[in-house]
């Protein structure tokens, strides 16, 4: 195991062992571990552990080092194991709810007896939690909120989630010897922040062998349908996914059409009608006649085309872009030969917004360094919180000009071929104020203001607010715009088309905040404000290396936002950003 998956494991026990109700030096003792684990390099980790000195590292006792060096040799611990049996599953699901944490929940157990959420809503319905010594009605409301909202975002999945079950799935199916060509289609394909279930179109030459290796897939939990050229199944998640088989000749015509949108292919169908054609999932054929969309293309000839590209050049159209199908446009744009080279993932240079341990990233500087050298990136930024983010171990002024020295010091050392630029997450205080005085800004090289507490302002107060942080000479960028945290929490009320015409005026970048959990700035509001100038940065929101990863999701957004690779700072080389920077009165350090 790395160093973080353990510092995961000795979180989670934490967790468990305060549902227990435990001793809370005993409790505290694994959360410091995690901590503590976090802050050692990986390659020091494993010498220590080689070498019997983990103990000597303060905030590892005698019981801690066994375990970490038990999960670091054996990916597996048995103190683990049976803690996780002995604690009732419903109790962990209540950690679920926007609220919760373990000692409330030890208050629901002993005083009303509650074990899960079902019991739960029945004491907030009948008012139980409001008569609760440290809840009352106002708690007992955003429980149930909570619950509410719980159920309703159940049915949809994260698209980075979905992708990591998805994209195993098709290499799988094109590995198979019946197998021509597979691919996943619906939402995922077009790039949705979220995704309902997964789609997997395939041409064989045999159908049987391809199902049968569908329905036995590791991790399926039910097998919910199983038919001659079809299967659905789900995984423990509650994530569905189906499968579709075709003829090689209607597999381009499928995967348009399971692609999608409803909108967009509607769209289509009245263009093919006007052509005097009639276009479904089963080919492209002459409209005239009587009979279904599938009677008609087997009774008649198809258009035959190759690929997508073909598909759409039958219509008179330039290829669309699946996360551009959405009906919004797209089709008159690819008609007119105006749709925009959209920006890919291998044109972005580096990223800004990125957390280390210093704050409450779980990667050292350098190792935040190395990975950003290893996807081939010629910047990074570090923008560990400000102090008012204490829950997040935000820096003062001391710590933070301890962590300039050092980002500087890194550079000059050329140990990376990767620049680290010095930043800050800066808290936008509740009136609009950065966190840090003028003077201790700067000596940043740049800026991202963010809002991290009082979510819950009215609209006009909290358009205020960033806008007043967004007027502020030393902002470089606005982090995650409206806060929204996706099938978790719904976004702040704010006037965005202020927000970003003040950004515009001010010369201010909105981030695309590509944590999957963010997408922040939403894609619907990207095709009309990057065309007026806005500028954008997608970054990740790393809290450690694997999170440099979610630039794809931001990526993916982006493409639906319609960006292209000029519109993105975070794409342009380091010369080009540095000369940037400067202009904007910072002055970073060669």
């Amino acid at each position: 195991m790395t160093k973080n998956e353990i510092a995961d494991v000795l979180t989670e026990i934490a967790t468990l062992l305060e549902l227990k109700g435990e001793n809370p030096f005993k409790v505290r003792a694994y959360q410091t571990g995690a901590r503590a684990l976090e802050a050692i390099e990986e390659a020091e980790l494993g010498r220590l552990i080689a070498e019997e000195k983990l103990g000597t590292v303060k905030g590892f006792g005698e019981a801690l080092v066994q375990k970490i060096t038990e999960l670091h040799t054996t990916g597996k611990l048995e103190f683990f194991e049976k803690l996780r049996t002995s604690i009732e599953p419903g109790l962990v699901d209540l950690l679920q709810i926007p609220g919760l944490g373990p000692k409330k929940i030890q208050v629901l157990k002993a005083k009303l007896g509650v074990t899960d959420i079902a019991a739960l809503t029945a004491a907030c319905l009948d008012g139980r939690v409001a008569a609760l010594d440290g809840f009352g009605e106002k708690t007992q409301e955003k429980l149930l909120a909570g619950i509410k909202n719980r159920e309703a975002y159940g049915k949809r999945h994260l698209w980075w989630d979905a992708a990591e079950i998805a994209e195993p799935i098709v290499a799988g199916l094109r590995a198979l010897p019946q197998v021509r060509r597979a691919e996943a289609a619906g939402s995922l394909r077009r790039g949705m922040e979220t995704v309902g279930d997964l789609d997997f179109l395939v041409s064989a030459t045999e159908i049987a062998p391809v199902v049968a290796w569908f329905v036995a897939m590791p991790g399926v939990k039910e097998v919910t349908a199983q038919g001659e050229t079809k299967a659905s199944v789900r995984f423990e998640s509650g994530l569905q996914a189906d499968l579709r088989i075709v003829p090689d000749e209607q597999f381009v015509f499928a995967l348009h059409h399971f692609t999608g949108s409803k909108d967009h292919n509607v769209q289509m169908r009245q263009r093919a009608l006007a052509r005097g054609l009639s276009l479904s999932e089963w080919g492209l054929v002459p409209a005239e006649g009587e009979g279904t969309a599938k009677e008609k293309a087997e009774n008649r000839k198809s258009e035959k085309v190759k690929d997508e590209s073909g598909l759409f050049a039958a219509l008179g159209l330039h290829f669309i872009p699946p996360e551009l199908r959405e009906g919004l446009g797209e089709i008159e744009a690819a008609e007119r030969a105006e749709l925009p080279r959209l920006v890919e993932l291998g044109d972005l240079r580096g990223a800004f917004h990125n957390h280390t341990t210093a704050s409450d990233g779980r990667n050292t500087l350098a190792e935040m360094a190395a990975a950003a050298e290893a996807l081939g990136w010629d910047y990074l930024g570090i923008a560990d919180h400000s102090k008012s983010s204490f829950q997040a171990k935000g820096l003062d002024e001391a710590r933070l000009a301890k962590q300039v020295a050092e980002i500087r010091a890194l550079n000059a050392s050329q140990k990376f071929k990767t620049h680290v630029f010095a930043g800050s997450e800066v808290d936008i205080l509740a009136d609009g104020r950065l966190d840090y005085d003028d003077a201790t800004l700067a000596s940043l090289d740049y800026v991202v203001a963010s809002v991290h507490n009082v979510l819950t302002q009215d609209e006009a107060t909290m358009t205020a607010r960033l806008i007043r942080a967004i007027e502020h000479p030393r902002t470089t960028m606005l982090g995650h715009a409206t806060g929204r945290l996706l099938l978790r929490r719904e976004a702040s009320r704010v006037d965005l088309a202020k927000v970003i015409d003040a950004a515009i005026a001010h010369g201010v970048i909105i981030e695309l905040n590509a944590s999957p959990w963010r997408l922040d700035l939403d894609w619907r509001l990207w095709r009309k404000s990057a065309g007026r100038g806005l500028l954008c940065a997608i970054n990740p929101d790393a809290h450690e290396i694997d999170g440099l990863r979610h630039v794809r999701a931001g990526i993916n957004t982006a493409r639906k936002g319609g960006l292209q690779r000029e519109q993105v700072l975070t794409t342009w080389p380091l010369v080009r950003v540095r000369a940037w920077l400067a202009a904007r009165g910072a002055q970073p350090p060669a």
